[in-house]
């Protein structure tokens, strides 16, 4: 395992709509170096175009922080239903450090996916884990908290980066 470095934005590749994985078994040492990354980063999700790989998967843990790991890898993940009623967070990114961009989500999500074994899945998640699985799946994207806001407050927050990075 090796921790891999983490794009920065506006890295292009940080804008990039990623290609399906079509061999889950090949991206076994991406997963396992992506974890550490994201531990030793230290961050509760990292998608693959982070880390310069365009394709559809994720890693997450949003509870390690706290003492128990709840590791959970997210390939070819779909989101196939939002809650209605959104919530305004703030959202911190390894790619854009030291910046907190407020952005508005759904509070809940359903997502399938297939895990590192294979195996397809299907899931609730809210609170949280909710918002962190829709931080990760815009990554797939190439969407940035940054595209997540009116223009006006996006200058600034640029501006602030620029201070910072």
């Amino acid at each position: 395992m090796a921790v891999l470095p983490i794009l920065k934005w506006p890295d292009p590749r940080l804008s990039t709509r990623c290609a399906p994985v079509e061999d889950v078994g090949a991206v076994a040492g991406l997963v396992a170096d992506m974890f550490e990354t994201m531990y030793a980063a230290p961050g509760r999700g990292l998608a693959a175009p982070q880390v310069g790989v365009l394709s559809r998967l994720f890693v997450m843990d949003c509870t390690w922080k706290e003492g128990e790991k709840s590791p959970l890898v997210m390939i070819n993940p779909v989101i196939m239903a939002a809650e209605r009623v959104p919530v305004v967070m703030e959202e911190g990114c390894l790619s854009i450090p030291g910046v907190l961009v407020p952005v508005e989500r759904p509070i809940a999500v359903t997502v399938q996916w297939t895990s590192e074994t294979g195996e397809i899945h299907m899931g609730d998640f809210d609170g949280f884990e909710a918002r962190c699985i829709q931080h990760e799946f815009d990554h797939l994207n190439g969407v940035v908290t940054f595209d997540r806001v009116v223009p006006e407050m996006r200058a600034g927050l640029e501006a602030q980066y620029a201070g910072v990075a």
